[in-house]
């Protein structure tokens, strides 16, 4: 049989897959790997979505004027230097379209968020991974592989899925690095969860850095995962352009409206993130004291560089009920959810090791060799 001719690279990137039990009709299991907020909206939230519900027979605000409006006031910056989307995600794969010259490279740490590569290989941009540092972003090495073919740079702070940060000296200095011709795209979707001092948003440097541009989203502190919102500020001039190559009514009318309210909400949506944050450090700090090695994350997730025993420790977690996020024989990323949710996976986590598995994959081997296996 023939199929149309449709392009190669649909034959070799992956389709972005759930873990399993978390959708579904059967969908039982304790939901701890996508990162999401554990907590239900606010009321004020849903009120308005309710609102909202009898507005969708019309298209919304293109422009998403309102929304941003809201965010420009939130960090107290004009309106023509934000642009809004259907989540980060939507801005980052226009970030990769905006660059695809032929030839064109992206750099970005690995690992870092998963859906980089497929974002480059569908633009026809290709990805430059970078190995991690001791779990972090390597900035010399990065700076080392820009080249002249180099369009974008993306730093992921905090890295998804190792929840480690780069402190805003190095970042600082990393940017100005960078050639004015190269396009750095700094990752921030889960900034609201930082409590290093020695970080800050590089939201603070881009008006030095017209090739600097930051990504926010809605889904993670102020629980909108389910509406798809997010918003990318940069140069009003680079954003003029990013806003020619979005696609109109991409946010909905729903998304909107409930993400100005969030923001109307923000201090009562902190507050949660500030239990999230608790629950982060007691959960780290419980594994640490029972031997396990966990880099110590500035998100809502935690990161178990497992190895071999990845895939392994995501099914057994599965078995009892609890979605984490297994990638390959790297490691295991689990999200920070309910005080029960956290206190099952502990459990689990206990069992693997009284059940004889090891805790880490690096645990007595050299710190080069560990690096080298990252590779």
């Amino acid at each position: 049989m023939s199929y149309p001719p449709l392009r190669a690279v649909l034959e070799t990137v992956a389709s972005y897959r759930p873990s399993d039990g978390v959708h579904g009709s059967t969908a039982r299991a304790r939901p701890l790997s996508a990162n999401e907020s554990p907590h239900t909206p606010l009321p004020g939230i849903v009120e308005v979505i309710e609102r909202a519900g009898s507005l969708v027979n019309r298209y919304p605000d293109p422009g998403c004027g309102p929304l941003v409006d809201a965010i420009a006031r939130s960090h107290g910056i004009e309106e023509d230097r934000i642009v809004a989307g259907a989540g980060s995600v939507a801005l980052l794969q226009t970030l990769f379209q905006a660059i695809a010259d032929p030839g064109a490279e992206a750099v970005y740490a690995w690992p870092s968020f998963e859906v980089y590569p497929t974002l480059a290989a569908l633009a026809g941009v290709e990805s430059v991974q970078v190995p991690l540092a001791d779990e972090t972003h390597d900035l010399r090495a990065m700076a080392d592989r820009i080249s002249s073919r180099t369009r974008l740079v993306i730093i992921c702070n905090p890295n998804n899925p190792t929840g480690t940060v780069v402190g805003h000296e190095e970042l600082r200095e990393f940017i100005e690095s960078v050639p004015p011709t190269c396009l750095v795209a700094v990752d921030e979707a889960y900034y609201e969860y930082v409590r290093g001092p020695a970080v800050s948003s590089a939201l603070r440097l881009c008006a030095a850095h017209p090739n600097l541009v930051v990504l926010r989203t809605f889904s993670k502190a102020y629980g909108l995962a389910g509406l798809r919102t997010g918003y990318l500020v940069g140069d009003a001039h680079v954003v003029e352009r990013l806003r020619r190559a979005c696609l109109p009514y991409a946010v909905n009318t729903v998304a909107q409206q409930a993400a100005v309210a969030a923001l109307g909400l923000e201090e009562q949506l902190l507050r949660r993130v500030d239990s999230t944050v608790a629950e982060r450090t007691r959960v780290r700090d419980t594994l640490v004291r029972r031997g396990w090695e966990i880099p110590d994350s500035q998100a809502n997730f935690l990161w178990l560089r497992l190895g071999r025993h990845a895939v392994g420790f995501g099914e057994w977690c599965a078995g009892r009920g609890i979605a984490v996020r297994a990638f390959g024989d790297v490691g295991v990323r689990v999200s920070i959810g309910s005080a029960e949710d956290n206190d099952q996976f502990l459990a689990a986590a206990d069992e693997w090791r009284s059940a004889g598995r090891t805790a880490t994959a690096g645990a007595g081997r050299p710190r080069q060799a560990r690096k080298e296996a990252e590779v």
